[in-house]
């Protein structure tokens, strides 16, 4: 069956990061992705952000490479590009140069405007522009950057892939395209709302590992098991919090004082002594089945056999590379 982006068609000019993996996930979805190279492509499995696209090779500082871009684009629904600003527009390719139909999609660390749009960065920079970077880490380290999955991939190619689909949607009533100015800097703090709210509240302090989310609370943190992997322990709900205690065999008592910070530091070390006198997979095994949200941290290798992992398909090795499944699963009502 065709997938639900079938008639889609998306001219990808190759680069590095959140833009490819943009178009790898519409191409999942059934979209004709095509990457603009500037040299021949050597098939590579192992290069997992080009499945599922083709290729095509030009020359965009020449005349005729020139001349073929601008037919592409005309012959494509959406172009994705991920250079520093101004770039598209010195190739003679910028959204002026293109049909009033075509949704431009640009991605960017810095966005297409402010002092810094001209500078070099990374996940980890952008990142650490938003306030999200210095909330992560314990509290006695520096902030711990979480791979590059954050600003990247939740700041950039989901934001990219919602401000595209959202033009797609509105071009089908207006006949006319949008320019999709994506964000890292932007993207990750649209993601923060229940941050925000909390820090408006009161109920978020500045202060590096002193929160329920960030690995104060003995309820939402890991712990290191007798063979040294780890659980992680997710019981925010008092409901699930009661299920985490009878499991661990503490007492029913400490219900009561589940939220007060003051308690964590001997609850967390309480919690430390009981995980570390067994196995990963014999917490594992214990938890099975129950509602206490404690399940076991995997390794990438071992992700991939997990029962549940498996039943859903959300890995899968295709010509010996481990990767992800088709997400999301748009299915047949």
């Amino acid at each position: 069956m065709a997938g639900p982006l079938a008639s889609l068609k998306v001219l990808e000019f190759s680069g590095l990061g959140p833009a490819p993996l943009a178009g790898q996930l519409l191409a999942d979805l059934g979209a004709q992705v095509t990457t603009v190279d500037r040299a021949p492509v050597k098939a590579d499995p192992t290069d997992i952000n080009r499945r599922g696209k083709s290729s095509v090779v030009l020359d965009l500082k020449s005349d005729a490479g020139l001349a073929e871009a601008l037919q592409l684009i005309a012959d494509h629904d959406v172009l994705i590009e991920a250079f520093r600003p101004g770039v598209m527009e010195r190739l003679g390719l910028g959204p002026a140069d293109c049909p009033d139909k075509t949704i431009y999609a640009r991605m960017t660390g810095w966005g297409q405007t402010g002092p810094w749009s001209h500078m070099a960065g990374h996940d980890i920079n952008y990142l650490g522009l938003t306030g999200a970077l210095h909330a992560m880490g314990a509290p006695d380290s520096p902030p711990v950057p979480p791979l590059n999955l954050v600003a990247d991939y939740g700041g950039g190619t989901m934001f990219l892939i919602f401000g595209i689909l959202a033009a797609v949607i509105e071009r089908g009533v207006t006949g006319k395209g949008r320019i999709v100015d994506a964000a890292m800097i932007d993207g990750v703090p649209a993601m923060m709302g229940l941050i925000h709210g909390m820090l408006a509240q009161g109920r978020w302090s500045e202060e590096r590992g002193a929160n329920w989310l960030d690995g104060a609370a003995p309820y939402y943190r890991c712990y290191a098991c007798s063979d040294g992997k780890f659980m992680a322990v997710g019981a925010l709900e008092p409901q699930f919090y009661a299920i985490l205690l009878e499991k661990l065999g503490l007492p029913e008592s400490y219900r009561e004082t589940q939220n007060d910070p003051a308690t964590w530091p001997a609850r967390t070390a309480e919690f430390a002594d009981i995980f570390a006198s067994r196995t990963r997979d014999d917490w594992a095994a214990h938890f099975e089945g129950s509602d206490a949200c404690t399940t076991p941290v995997l390794t990438f290798s071992e992700a991939v056999q997990h029962p549940q992992m498996a039943a859903r398909g959300s890995l899968e090795v295709r010509d010996g590379v481990l990767q992800s499944g088709i997400a999301p699963r748009v299915l047949p009502k």
